[in-house]
């Protein structure tokens, strides 16, 4: 390889590289369920918007396994599954302690392993048809390329905020 062309490689490369380094990191994601919106956030400004699916029973605060609800407050996203059966997967700190002690209260199990992820691989759906429906379990569904994104943008520790 000639030294014109690897100092080409080099520069295009380096061209194609900046806007990854210069993105701002996600501080906080939020999601509006009334909106059915998450939205990526560094130092209070949107980075990224995505429409979402959720359960088929989106509205008020998850309050058990098998209800359906997608959890309401402030948790963190605690760890990445690359693999998720739904593509690809952020963890959300469902259930805190405040969620558990009320389960324990009222005699229930709170659930757990909610996550943002990406489509289900046996829809007959296209993605942006699915993402026209709540049909997850109390998840936070993405199209795949979508989850590809925020699986690059947001690191394992950020906080998330569920609004309803």
């Amino acid at each position: 390889m000639s030294k014109c062309t690897q100092r080409l490689l080099l520069s295009l490369c380096a061209l194609f590289s900046l806007p990854l380094l210069a993105q701002p990191l996600v501080d906080l994601v939020v999601v509006n369920k009334s909106r059915s919106q998450l939205l990526l956030m560094s130092q209070g400004k949107v980075l990224q918007q995505y429409a979402i699916a959720m359960g088929d029973m989106p509205m008020g605060h998850k309050q058990q396994e098998g209800d359906q609800r997608t959890p309401e407050g402030r948790y963190i996203l605690d760890y990445k599954k690359a693999d998720s059966a739904y593509y690809r997967a952020i963890h959300i700190s469902y259930p805190n302690d405040e969620d558990r002690l009320r389960a324990k209260a009222l005699g229930i199990n709170p659930g757990g392993q909610i996550m943002i992820h990406g489509q289900n691989p046996h829809s007959e759906l296209t993605p942006e048809e699915a993402q026209q429906y709540n049909w997850t379990n109390g998840c936070i569904a993405v199209t795949n390329r979508e989850m590809d994104q925020i699986w690059r943008l947001v690191q394992p520790g950020t906080p998330i905020e569920i609004w309803p």
